[in-house]
């Protein structure tokens, strides 16, 4: 495990913990926070490909491991005392029909894109509950909603979240934490791209097919990180989102308020 902490921050200033932070809608999840004052503690199992904000703490650990996650809080511990959110954000794809789907490869997706959010919500209570006033952001997929081929284990976990996404907000209502879930469309992340060009779809190449994904959405584009960035701290700050709880915020360009009959 590495440990990376800069310099100290004043207690008051607020503190999000970002799982899965080294990939595309992570890593700009960090900037978004860090742009607006937040320490921010990003945790993936990758190295951090650029400079990580310098008042924050980086650390190199798996999400699906129960141990990795508990060394992780144990870091956490040392660094803050209190969490104003948490965004469980770290998953996998692995893109097969549901027949050719390995237990292992189940298996590996349950667990880093489901049990991660399970493990990483129950260390981060005390820390979320000492806040005050704080938010669970749940990073799921419209792929819970409304789904396609060759991607069952994927939108299994995705649907998952979004169930846990409402227990959460229910028992956890008391401790004064919000829990929401956001649901990502097509957003142009080395996991899409990553997960078009093993698939099993035919004709053109990856750009072909991206600008065939982007017809699909009503404004005729693919997202970016960032959009979906600002919409997790939208869910993740008390002074935007104070009265939500329990929700689901679809953010996919239209995609899905289109008839698939159309």
């Amino acid at each position: 495990m590495t440990l990376i902490v800069k310099n100290t921050i004043l207690p008051s200033t607020r503190t999000v913990l970002i799982t899965g932070a080294a990939g595309g809608i992570g890593r700009a999840t960090v900037h978004v926070f860090a742009d607006a004052g937040w320490r921010v503690i990003g945790v993936d199992r990758a190295l951090f490909d650029a400079p990580f904000p310098e008042n924050g703490l980086y650390i190199q650990s798996d999400n699906s491991l129960p141990q990795d996650v508990e060394a992780a809080y144990h870091q956490v511990q040392a660094f803050t005392s209190s969490l104003n959110a948490l965004v469980n954000n770290a998953a996998i794809q692995i893109p097969k029909p549901l027949l050719e789907t390995s237990v292992e490869e189940w298996d590996a997706v349950m667990a880093n894109n489901l049990r991660s959010a399970f493990l990483n919500t129950k260390l981060a209570h005390p820390f979320l509950k000492a806040a005050g006033d704080s938010a669970i952001v749940n990073v799921s997929s419209v792929h819970a909603v409304q789904t396609s081929a060759n991607i069952a284990s994927y939108a299994a976990t995705k649907g998952g979240l979004l169930a846990l996404t409402r227990v959460m907000a229910i028992e956890f209502a008391a401790d004064n934490i919000r829990a929401n879930a956001i649901l990502p469309g097509a957003v142009d992340t080395p996991m899409l791209r990553a997960s078009m060009s093993r698939s099993n779809l035919t004709g053109g190449n990856l750009s072909d097919r991206l600008e065939n994904l982007a017809r699909k959405t009503v404004n005729g584009r693919v997202g970016q990180p960032e959009e979906i960035a600002r919409a997790i701290y939208f869910l993740a700050d008390e002074r935007q989102s104070s009265f939500m709880t329990g929700q689901a915020l679809i953010v996919d360009g239209g995609a899905t308020a289109r008839l698939s009959t159309e």
